[in-house]
């Protein structure tokens, strides 16, 4: 026997409309769920002051004196002008020319024996490689060859002894070479220092060591006391570059 189906009692004919409709409603919640907002909320608290007795504050009572204003100044009574009649002569003063014509003679005021005469005494700077007598540092002795070669071996022994590498120029890892250029004045002094170099740490630490050079001997030409300039490059290298 045949079974027979009733199409109303068939279950799956409104699964689509239903799936539909569902999916629908999913999206809507979904949708207000993105939406959905927050508000973060302060309580806040209030409190009321009641005061059973009504405070009285006592004024004080200010009186201001106020000083009169000075009296008006006297009005100043001009004097009388009383005319006198003029009875003495008044002598006139004649002005005499100032310009020298040609038939006054000039009187010298100072003679020329009078005036003396000063040498200046000019500061000459010769190089040291061609100055008939170099500067002499402390300790050296011989001919100027021999002078020479000791003043640069003295100068080299001076940068070693008193060369300090800057922390910070350490720390930043500054390195290079550094030109210091310096003058041997007449009287043996060590002045106008400067330098070129990297940079001012390397070019400040230069300078000081050359600051620090004894006063010499001051360098001859023609047996007369000048000025030598002298440039030496102080190399700062750290260890292991």
């Amino acid at each position: 026997m045949e079974v027979k189906k009733n199409p109303n009692a068939d279950v799956g004919r409104n699964s689509s409309l239903f799936f539909v409709v569902g999916l629908n409603v999913m999206l809507l919640f979904t949708y207000f769920g993105f939406e959905y907002k927050t508000y973060n909320s302060t309580l806040t608290e209030t409190d009321i002051l009641m005061l059973n007795e009504q405070l009285e504050e006592d004024i004080p009572i200010t009186n201001i004196e106020i000083t009169p204003p000075p009296p008006p100044p006297k009005p100043v009574v001009s004097p009388v002008i009383q005319v006198v009649e003029d009875v003495t002569e008044i002598e006139e003063t004649v002005l005499e020319s100032t310009e020298i014509g040609q038939d006054d003679v000039i009187e010298p005021v100072v003679k020329v024996e009078d005036v003396e005469v000063e040498e200046v005494e000019e500061d000459i700077e010769v190089p040291f490689a061609v100055i008939e007598r170099v500067p002499t540092f402390p300790g050296c002795k011989g001919n100027n060859n021999q002078l020479r070669v000791c003043f640069q071996e003295k100068i080299r022994d001076h940068l070693q002894k008193n060369f300090e590498y800057p922390e910070v120029a350490q720390e930043l890892g500054l390195t290079g070479k550094v030109y210091v250029f310096f003058l041997i004045d007449k009287d043996g002094y060590v002045t106008k220092i400067k330098s070129r170099g990297p940079d001012k740490l390397l070019e400040n630490e230069a300078e000081r060591i050359i600051g620090l050079l004894p006063k010499m001997i001051p360098g001859k030409q023609r047996d007369r006391n000048v000025s030598v300039p002298y440039s030496i490059p102080i190399n700062f290298k750290l260890q292991g570059n």
